[in-house]
C-alpha cells in the first residue's frame, strides 16, 4: 500500500484525491492547503486523511511515501524541492515548473535520490489519444504533414500564468507524444485584451516545426464564445478530427487527400486528383484519463512500469512554453530549440 499526501485542493486537486482513493493500491493519509474553507469542504469527504494548512506537514511524515502537488505554477518547484529532498515520490500538475531550469533541478534531485517524478499531463492517458498514437503507428494515416490546433474557451483567466503556460502544456505534450521528437523551431503571437496592465497574454497562436519537417499550429484562447477542443491531423494518406468536447464519436477518420498522376508528357497534362472517400469513427473507449494516470504513477513507483510523462517529458514541455514566450516578446521571431540538453 501506497501512502500518499496530496498538497493543493483548489481546482484539480480534488480529482486527483478522488482517483488515487479510489485506487485500492493507495492510501490518502493527509492533504493540505492553505485555504481552511477548501481544506475542510474537501476534507470532508476524506475523514481518515489528516487535514493540514501546511505542506510540510506532508513532507516531513516519514510515513509518507509519495505527494501529489496541484497548485499555481509557481509553487511546483519549491514545493517539488521540498518533496524529493524528504525522500519521497512526486506527482506534479502540468506545467512542470515556471521555467525549464527549475525542471532540470527537480530532475537532478530526483535522479539523486532514486525518486520517481511523473507530470500530469494527463491527455497522453486519453483512450483517444492512445487510439490515434495507434493508427499512426499502423500507418492508417500516412506520414502526418501538419496539424490544426484550437483550445478556446471563455474564461478562466490565469492571474499568474498566460493563456500559453495555461492551456498549450495539453498540446505540446500530446504532440511531442504522437511524433516521439520534441520541436526545432517555435514561433508564436500573443496579445493581452483583458489583463492589459498586467501583461497576461489571453490568446496566442503556436507554430512547432517538428524534425520529420511536420508543422503544428496551436491557437489558444481565454477569449472566445465556444468551447472547442479540436485537434485535425492532415496526412498523406488519410485526416483525422480529434474533437474532445464530443460525448460521442471523438475520433473521426476521413478517407480524404490529394494524389498526382503517375504519368503525364506535358506541363498542361498534370492533374492533381482530390480523393473524398468513407469518414470512419473507431471505438474509443470511455475510460477515465484521470484513473488510468493514476494507476501508472503507481505502476511506476512500484517499478512496473517506465513514466510516460516523466520530468525529462515535462521539461520538454517547458521548453517549449518558455521559447513560445520568448518569441511571442520578439513579435513573432522564430526560436530555434537545442535538442538533447
Amino acid at each position: 500500500m501506497i501512502k500518499m499526501g496530496v498538497i493543493g485542493c483548489g481546482y484539480w486537486g480534488p480529482n486527483l484525491i478522488r482517483n488515487f482513493h479510489n485506487n485500492p493500491e493507495v492510501e490518502i493519509v493527509a492533504i493540505a492547503d492553505i485555504d481552511s474553507d477548501r481544506l475542510t469542504r474537501v476534507g470532508g469527504l476524506y475523514p481518515n486523511a489528516t487535514q493540514t494548512a501546511d505542506h510540510r506537514d506532508i513532507v516531513n511524515d516519514p510515513s509518507v511515501d509519495a505527494v501529489v502537488v496541484a497548485t499555481p505554477v509557481s509553487s511546483h518547484y519549491p514545493l517539488g524541492m521540498d518533496v524529493l529532498q524528504s525522500g519521497k515520490h512526486l506527482f506534479l500538475e502540468k506545467p512542470m515548473a515556471a521555467s525549464a531550469e527549475e525542471c532540470r533541478r527537480l530532475n537532478d534531485a530526483a535522479d539523486k535520490g532514486g525518486l520517481v517524478i511523473m507530470v500530469g499531463h494527463t491527455f497522453l492517458f486519453a483512450p483517444a489519444v492512445r487510439k490515434i498514437k495507434a493508427l499512426m503507428a499502423d500507418g492508417d494515416l500516412g506520414d502526418i504533414y501538419y496539424v490544426s490546433i484550437t483550445r478556446v474557451n471563455l474564461g478562466i483567466f490565469q492571474k499568474d500564468v498566460n493563456v500559453v503556460w495555461d492551456l498549450a502544456p495539453h498540446d505540446v505534450a500530446m504532440l511531442n507524444h504522437l511524433f516521439g521528437a520534441n520541436p526545432t523551431v517555435v514561433s508564436a503571437t500573443g496579445r493581452s485584451y483583458v489583463q492589459v496592465e498586467k501583461g497576461i497574454e489571453d490568446v496566442a497562436f503556436v507554430t512547432l516545426e517538428y524534425p520529420g519537417r511536420q508543422i503544428a499550429h496551436i491557437h489558444v484562447s481565454w477569449l472566445d464564445p465556444n468551447k472547442i477542443r479540436q485537434m485535425t491531423f492532415v496526412g498523406s494518406r488519410k485526416m483525422l478530427v480529434y474533437d474532445d468536447v464530443s460525448p460521442t464519436e471523438k475520433i473521426k477518420v476521413y478517407d480524404k487527400g490529394v494524389e498526382i498522376q503517375p504519368h503525364y508528357d506535358s506541363f498542361g497534362e498534370f492533374q492533381l486528383q482530390l480523393r473524398s472517400g468513407d469518414i470512419f469513427s473507431p471505438r474509443v473507449d470511455m475510460a477515465e484519463p484521470l484513473k488510468i494516470e493514476a494507476q501508472h504513477f503507481v505502476d511506476v513507483i512500484k517499478g512496473d512500469a517506465e513514466a510516460i510523462t516523466s520530468g525529462q517529458q515535462g521539461l520538454e514541455v517547458v521548453e517549449v512554453l518558455e521559447k513560445a514566450c520568448q518569441s511571442i516578446k520578439d513579435d513573432g521571431q522564430p526560436v530555434e530549440l537545442v535538442q538533447g540538453i
